[in-house]
């Protein structure tokens, strides 16, 4: 009878030590898989902070534009289309020079905004998903991070209004007709102007959207 009673002794040991080694080994390869999201996650976070910052900045650049038919407009023509075009987004003339220079304040977008107050919960969402598992002490709280969300909308509200400058310059050719525009400025803004002058940038083949046709 002892030695039954030893070997069924030593396989319960045996049984309990695989059980036992079992989980550990699942465990720590979770973690260190949860970890390695969570700095995936981490990294991200700076990445969202520089679209915040860029969103309340000019982004000036120079494009020269060619007109759709541009031969059949004259030069003094596209120069009042371009004039009303700035008239109506409160800019008015400060120099009419060679290069006629319009100034006015940008006003905040509601749309961009929006746009980050999204972009910044979603981040946060994603986050607190992560800590939910890497850190479980705290539970669902972790998800509280997205009320966060609305300083992004905040801050680029705030600080997105600003003096801008854009810089036209119209080039005649010698037969008198319209040759190219050279304009300088914010980016939005000179993007705005080539859509509604129906303006295609020089060297580019502009194709409409979807949502454009």
């Amino acid at each position: 009878m002892a030695p039954a009673c030893l070997e069924s002794h030593k396989t319960q040991e045996a049984t309990t030590s695989c059980l036992s080694t079992g989980p550990i080994y699942t465990a720590s390869y979770s973690l260190a898989s949860y970890y390695t999201s969570l700095g995936l996650f981490v990294i991200s976070v700076p990445g969202l902070w520089s679209l915040i910052k860029r969103s309340v900045k000019s982004k000036i650049v120079q494009k020269t534009f060619i007109g759709e038919g541009e031969g059949k407009k004259a030069p003094n023509f596209v120069a009042g289309e371009i004039l009303s075009f700035f008239t109506r987004n409160n800019f008015v003339v400060t120099d009419r020079g060679e290069t006629i220079t319009f100034e006015g304040m940008m006003v905040p977008s509601r749309g961009q905004a929006a746009l980050l107050t999204f972009c910044t919960c979603i981040s946060m969402a994603s986050v607190a998903l992560v800590l939910t598992i890497t850190v479980p002490d705290f539970g669902n709280n972790w998800f509280w991070l997205t009320i966060l969300s609305p300083l992004a909308g905040a801050y680029y509200w705030k600080r997105a209004s600003r003096k801008e400058q854009i810089k036209v310059k119209l080039l005649v050719a010698e037969d008198g007709t319209l040759s190219e525009i050279v304009v300088q400025g914010d980016d939005q803004q000179v993007e705005q102007m080539r859509k509604e002058l129906q303006l295609s940038e020089k060297g580019m083949v502009y194709v409409k959207g979807i949502f454009e046709r």
